[in-house]
């Protein structure tokens, strides 16, 4: 994956140069784009981008706005944060409900622009790991057999052996072996730790349904 940069997409010169300046002053790297159509044209997994994107609100072609719901349909898509010199209440409102992390107005004030990058690349860490977790969760879930899964979600529901046993036809030694290969190849160390995993998982994709 890319280090951490700030990707600026604004069609004015002197913004992303004014930008590129400050940014560059305290060690960040800057990417510039000068329209939302040539960010999306150039070849790459906008998901794996790491960091956070300073995006103009107007821009001759697609608008910030019409990107920024684009990226909002892309898992792990970098933190937006709207920039604009034609701002008012109405559009920070949207662009805030669209999903941006915030919107603020040209001419910026440094500090405060700083203070949002750091904000939104912690953020960006922190969604980052949340997703690695979640991966490495599924990856375990994906090795383990039909029959394990469902000794698994079993025993997570909080039931017995003595009852998969019955509920699936097999002996009470074979769910006991089929739980320890579920615990070894899951790499939980107690039956809390399985089902906090499973809860994780359960409610990571409630939030994207």
């Amino acid at each position: 994956m890319d280090e951490c940069k700030v990707y600026v997409i604004d069609d004015s010169p002197e913004v992303r140069q004014a930008i590129k300046l400050l940014m560059s002053s305290v060690g960040l790297e800057v990417i510039e784009f000068e329209s939302a159509d040539i960010f999306l044209s150039e070849d790459r997994d906008i998901s794996k981008l790491e960091g956070c994107i300073l995006l103009d609100v107007r821009m001759p072609g697609m608008s910030g706005l019409a990107l920024l719901d684009h990226l909002q349909q892309i898992k792990c898509a970098p933190p937006v944060i709207m920039i604009s010199g034609h701002g008012d209440i109405p559009m920070a409102v949207s662009a805030v409900q669209a999903g941006a992390l915030n919107f603020i107005e040209k001419p910026f004030n440094e500090q405060e622009l700083l203070d949002n990058v750091h904000r939104a690349f912690k953020l960006d860490s922190i969604q980052r790991g949340k997703n690695m977790k979640i991966q490495l969760i599924k990856k375990r879930l994906n090795s383990l057999t039909s029959r394990e899964k469902e000794v698994l979600y079993a025993v997570t529901e909080g039931q017995r052996n003595k009852v998969i046993a019955v509920e699936l036809n097999i002996s009470q030694s074979t769910v006991e072996a089929h739980r320890a290969r579920v615990m070894e190849k899951m790499e939980a160390q107690s039956l809390s730790e399985l089902m906090r995993m499973i809860i994780y998982i359960e409610k990571s994709d409630d939030e994207h349904n």
